[in-house]
This record gives C-alpha cells, structure tokens and sequence, in this order.
C-alpha cells in the first residue's frame, strides 16, 4: 500500500525522518505481540493495548518500553534518516518499490526473544547470513536518498561511547550499527538493568507463549516509515513485497 505524500519543504518546518524496515504483516501473531509489547501499532498509527500479562507485578512496563515505542515494532534495514533535498517522497517510495523486485530470495527464522545488548528483542533463533546481506543492500542503496548529518547529531551519537568502527559507520552510513556491526532484530524494550532482567523475560516468555507467535517468520516485505516531526512516532507509509530471485 501507499499513504499520501506529504508536502515536506515547507520554510521553517522540521523536515520528517525515514526509515526502511521489515514489519511483519499485520495478521501475524509475531506482529500482534510485538506491538502489544510496545503498546503501539506503526500500521495504524495508533496505541494498543498491553498483553494482560502486564498488569500484574511490580514493572512499569510502559516505562520499560518508552523508548523503543515511537519506532513501531519493526527490523531496521535502513536506519532513519533525513531525506536529501534534492530527493522527494515519492521518488524514495519508487526506489524502494524497484528494490523490492529485483528478485530477493525470501529467508525465514525461528523468532526468540532474546536479551541483547542489554535490550530484550525477538531474534532469530540461529544467525542469519542473508538478513544481514539484505540490511548492508538498504544501508547502501538508499544513502543516495539521505541527507547529510548534521554536526550536532554526529557529536550526540558519539558521546554515547562508540568504538573506531561504530564512528567510520557513523561518518559513512550516519548510522554506527550497520555492516559488521548490524544484528537483525526487533525491539521489545529499552535497555533494561540487570537486577530486573529475570522478571521482564519471565513475562515477555510468557506473553510469546500464550499468543503461540509463528515458528517460522518469512522476511518477505519492506516497509517505508515516516515520522513527521520528533514528537511524532513512526508510521508505515508504503510497503511492498520481496520479488523472488530468479
């Protein structure tokens, strides 16, 4: 499908930000939980209720999944960005388009929920090569669409503590986490200490159970996503399906 196309080069206005996922479909019981996890649902555009696991103990689970909530549940295969302004909206919705059918073999996983890096996700079970291989093509396709980083924004990503790697990411890609540092997965929760990491799994397992989420997840679609201003949360714009490699 494809929303409308917002008019963005208006004076003075804060330009919106892209991104490229993998959201799974909506009908699927892997979407279902993770959206119900974050308690928003990046089709819609609209809040969700948390599974009723949540309500009881002592987690602020609406704390605990603030952060990663504005960006819908999702895998990142482009991380958001500015659109260059020699570049439009709808250019970058037939890029992606033309993308999509060159021909991608479509891979499943096994989905887990796994801690990582100190986050919990839902993760393939085993590595996967071609996922990563499928992120490095977005990563540098649809550079060529993104605008330039600002200074301000290089010196905050830095002050997080990035290694030598991350910041050639950083200053290649505008994004440390791509490339040899990528891992395809997607967000449950902002980083959660350690002392209440047993609790939250427990229930995150919990929830993963009851709504017998898939075993078997096929990586079959790319969504573009938009965030109007930062006060906003990402919202699917346009998606389409992998064409099958030949």
């Amino acid at each position: 499908m494809t929303g409308r196309f917002a008019v963005d080069r208006v004076p003075g206005k804060i330009a919106p930000r892209y991104a490229i996922y993998f959201v799974p479909t909506p009908a699927s019981k892997l979407y279902r939980y993770g959206s119900s996890v974050l308690g928003y649902d990046c089709y819609a555009g609209a809040a969700v209720d948390f599974p009723h696991e949540f309500g009881a103990g002592a987690v602020n689970w609406n704390e605990v999944t603030a952060a990663p909530r504005r960006y819908g549940f999702h895998a990142t295969l482009k991380a958001p960005f500015h659109l260059s302004p020699s570049c439009t909206e709808p250019q970058l919705v037939n890029a992606l388009q033309n993308f999509a059918q060159l021909g991608h073999p479509i891979h499943r996983f096994a989905p887990a929920v796994r801690l990582f890096s100190g986050f919990f996700a839902v993760m393939p079970a085993e590595a996967e090569t071609a996922l990563e291989s499928l992120a490095a093509s977005c990563t540098t396709l649809f550079d060529a669409y993104r605008a330039p980083m600002s200074p301000q924004e290089r010196a905050r990503r830095i002050a997080l503590g990035l290694s030598q790697s991350q910041i050639q990411n950083l200053d290649r890609w505008g994004y440390p986490y791509v490339m040899a540092e990528f891992r395809f997965h997607l967000t449950l929760t902002g980083v959660v200490p350690p002392r209440r990491r047993a609790a939250i799994a427990a229930t995150l397992d919990r929830s993963f159970k009851r709504l017998d989420v898939e075993s078997s997840i096929a990586v079959d679609r790319l969504a573009l996503v938009k965030q109007v201003s930062p006060a906003d949360s990402f919202r699917v714009v346009s998606q389409c399906a992998l064409g099958s490699a030949s």
